[in-house]
């Protein structure tokens, strides 16, 4: 039957939950030892990969470590314990880790693929919450999740134990993450399809306009010449470069209105009287994020590409970074 909802009791509740999973993390600090050591270093000197398996709710944090491995430079993949019965028990070789959770250490599943999985020689690292179980005492290496109490008010939903299972897995993710020098680079390279890698990945000539498609003008030009320069550009600038075809400056949207502000009219006026001298550039090679952290940092919103040697290779601005879904 439903209670009469109350919102104290509601947030009390709630706030009762989140104080037992902490709780339940924090404990798992304590037991950091060296049997995490020995675990980090088996996967390590694995040639295969790690496989990670259960049943039930452990099933579901089974298939996040897994995910959460792969996606950090350690091959794994999840197998579900009742599927591995049936068949899949083929997709694991002697030279593979499995990584077995449950909470009780006495998930039927589990324990009729182990002997299995030992005969093949392929080594098993258990997660339980009892270190006298049967799946904890087959173990090669047993890492503790216990909790003191569910969150749940009965006791019997796994909440606080489930919560503890995947955090002791992102640890595990972590420590070999950091082991293998796992870096920003390779983190990309795992997630070029999302936004993380569209900024770990894009580079300034991946989304720069090429030389050819930067308006030009001399130094020595009226202003009105550069006005059209940069209309018919599209980029809200101008690069400037002297007789000799160096660059010298950059004559932006920004110059405009400063130089109308302090002289009027501006028809008799060069640009190298109004342009920004020596501009903030950038080389093509550069991530287009920090071409993006330029931007904001000296408040503009174009920037010139330019060699080694100084001279001008393309352009981009803010709309360029926009579609490219950089920003």
């Amino acid at each position: 039957m439903t209670k009469a909802l109350s919102q104290p009791h509601v947030l009390a509740m709630a706030r009762q939950v989140l104080r037992i999973e902490a709780e339940a993390v924090r404990a798992l600090e304590q037991r950091i030892d060296g049997a995490f050591f020995s675990a980090v270093k088996l996967i390590l000197s694995s040639s295969g990969r790690v496989i990670v398996s259960g049943i039930g709710k452990s099933g579901h944090v089974a298939r996040k470590i897994a995910a959460t491995l792969a996606s950090t430079g350690t091959p794994a993949y999840f197998v579900h314990a009742a599927e591995a019965i049936h068949g899949d028990l083929g997709m694991i070789t002697r030279e593979d880790v499995l990584i077995a959770l449950s909470n009780s250490g006495e998930s039927d599943e589990l324990l009729t693929i182990v002997p299995l999985i030992k005969r093949q020689g392929a080594h098993l690292i258990a997660i339980t919450g009892n270190a006298q179980s049967s799946l904890a005492q087959e173990a090669d290496i047993h890492l503790d999740a216990s909790v003191a109490e569910e969150a749940c008010p009965l006791n019997l939903a796994p909440t606080a134990s489930t919560t503890a299972t995947l955090a002791l897995g992102d640890a595990l993710a972590v420590a070999l993450l950091d082991a293998r020098g796992f870096g920003a680079d390779d983190f990309a390279r795992s997630h070029p399809g999302g936004a993380l890698g569209r900024k770990l990945l894009t580079h300034v000539h991946d989304v720069m306009r090429n030389a050819d498609q930067v308006p030009l003008v001399v130094a020595t030009a009226p202003v009105p010449d550069a006005l059209l320069a940069i209309s018919r550009g599209g980029l809200g600038m101008a690069a400037v470069h002297d007789a000799a075809g160096a660059l010298v400056g950059i004559f932006t949207d920004g110059d405009l209105r400063r130089a109308l502000e302090k002289l009027g009219d501006l028809r008799n006026v060069r640009v190298e009287s109004v342009m920004t001298r020596q501009p903030h550039t950038i080389a093509p090679q550069k991530l287009a994020v920090e071409a993006v952290e330029m931007m904001e940092e000296f408040k503009i919103n174009q920037l010139l590409v330019t060699g080694a040697d100084g001279r001008l290779l393309g352009a981009l601005n803010m709309h360029d970074l926009f579609r490219a879904k950089v920003i």
